[in-house]
């Protein structure tokens, strides 16, 4: 994949705190992450549940593989994109699969891909949040956010709306900082079953989209301060 450099993007200092997560702007002022804001205001009843049906042990550990994989393959299409080696070393089982799951997104999640302008890219909204997005460039002929999933199955849109918002924050960050007019997002998801889905999201939905990301980052900052 070609890499085209349309725009010079910033480095964000990020910081870690007590309160989770945060990013530093030019004006010096800490700014929660985009994944902060979305897991204070989230719904944490399935997840509790599930925490408590297979107790904290393998709760712990399913979650540790999970992010190991999740890294690699994230990871690895960094690298893919930057046009550098991006061949998964080691034969264990996260090591196999994290290599076939970026194998699929690469010959078929990035087909939809026309252009590439950045990858892992920090964007702010000076005293508002920041966040790092996973890609940013053309998809389809538009100007897009697109992000990259693992997972353990595909999902049900309805299940990803967090996904959505994500997008939705990232996007808005990027019009303000570079002038663009992103009304795109794009989630490319791969599963532990090794099947790919993409997520569209754009003109009146992606509209809506936004104005709950409002709403989740006002419910924030009314309970966080």
């Amino acid at each position: 994949m070609l890499l085209t450099e349309k725009i010079e993007y910033k480095k964000l200092e990020r910081v870690t705190t007590a309160e989770g997560r945060k990013y530093v702007g030019d004006d010096n002022i800490p700014v929660p992450s985009v994944t902060t804001v979305l897991d204070k205001t989230s719904d944490k009843t399935a997840l509790i549940a599930w925490r408590k049906r297979v107790g904290d042990v393998e709760a712990n550990r399913v979650s540790k593989e999970s992010a190991g994989l999740g890294t690699k393959v994230h990871n690895a299409l960094e690298q893919y994109i930057l046009g550098e080696d991006y061949e998964i070393k080691g034969n264990n089982f996260v090591s196999i699969l994290a290599r076939d799951m970026t194998n699929l997104m690469i010959n078929e999640g990035f087909t939809g891909v026309d252009e590439v302008w950045g990858t892992e890219i920090g964007l702010i909204a000076p005293g508002l949040y920041a966040g790092t997005t996973d890609c940013v460039g053309m998809h389809g002929g538009e100007e897009a956010i697109i992000d990259f999933k693992t997972s353990k199955k595909i999902k049900p849109a309805k299940w990803v709306q967090d996904y959505f918002l994500q997008c939705c924050a990232y996007a808005m960050a990027h019009n303000e900082m570079y002038g663009t007019n992103i009304r795109k997002g794009v989630i490319l998801m791969v599963s532990r079953d090794v099947e790919l889905k993409e997520y569209v999201i754009e003109g009146e939905e992606f509209d809506k989209y936004c104005g709950l990301w409002t709403a989740r980052l006002e419910e924030y900052y009314s309970k966080f301060g």
